[in-house]
């Protein structure tokens, strides 16, 4: 019975990344069909969202039941808790995606992006696109050195959505009111995609140390506590 149970909790975490798959998938084909005016990925992009929001669905009900017929406790129980709050964030980061896919369709057969800010949108589409594959290896590995990698990433976009907002709010900025509109939304979808990205990062840490109350810093102490316990394993294996 407990074999059983056990191979539920593995499935759960198998689920996640099989999300986080779909997710990588959605905010790459987002991003390039908003760089490009790629009205058919655009499509592909909303469709899809569907299968993200659907799986997040069947996740949380087999994480439900487990609750319910299994009542498990200590870290089997963070397992659970962890994969319910790690399905919503995934599931809105589909949603981040789907929205930069919409804007795309929206501006068909015009660019979305502004003049001005090629570069920056794709530089935030690139690093979005990094963020969502190193999140889908931590989710697989629990290495807390992706999760690190996600901190660390999400500091860079964090500092292109700024310049976006520098840049509509200048006075040299020349875009029409939809431009600036579309700039400032897309801008905040890819920062929300990333924020998403951390919040599970940070939940990854939460499963490994049970504590919720983690703030960016601690990523690093619990990764650097991650090696030192590895370190001390590998020491004490014998020869």
């Amino acid at each position: 019975m407990r074999e059983v149970f056990h191979q539920s909790l593995e499935e759960l975490q198998s689920r996640l990344v099989e999300i986080a798959d779909l997710v990588t998938v959605s905010i790459d084909k987002a991003t390039r069909a908003f760089a490009t005016s790629d009205v058919a990925l655009a499509e592909e992009v909303i469709a899809d969202d569907a299968k993200i929001d659907e799986m997040a669905v069947q996740l949380d009900e087999q994480a439900i039941e487990i609750l319910a017929r299994q009542q498990p406790v200590a870290r089997d129980l963070r397992i659970v808790v962890f994969a319910l709050r790690v399905s919503a964030s995934l599931e809105r980061m589909g949603d981040m995606s789907e929205h930069i896919a919409q804007l795309a369709r929206l501006r068909f057969p015009e660019r979305a992006i502004p003049k001005g800010l090629k570069n920056t949108f794709t530089k935030m589409g690139e690093l979005d696109s990094e963020i969502a594959r190193t999140l889908t290896e931590l989710l697989r590995t629990q290495d807390l050195r992706f999760a690190d990698i996600i901190r660390n990433s999400d500091d860079e976009v964090d500092e292109l959505h700024a310049k976006v907002f520098e840049k509509v709010l200048s006075d040299n900025w020349k875009g029409e009111a939809g431009a600036t509109v579309d700039a400032t939304l897309a801008s905040r979808y890819h920062e929300r995609f990333a924020d998403h990205a951390v919040a599970i990062a940070k939940k990854v840490v939460y499963l490994a140390t049970g504590d919720w109350d983690i703030d960016e810093d601690d990523i690093s102490l619990a990764l650097q506590a991650q090696a030192t316990d590895a370190e001390g394993t590998a020491d004490s294996d014998p020869a």
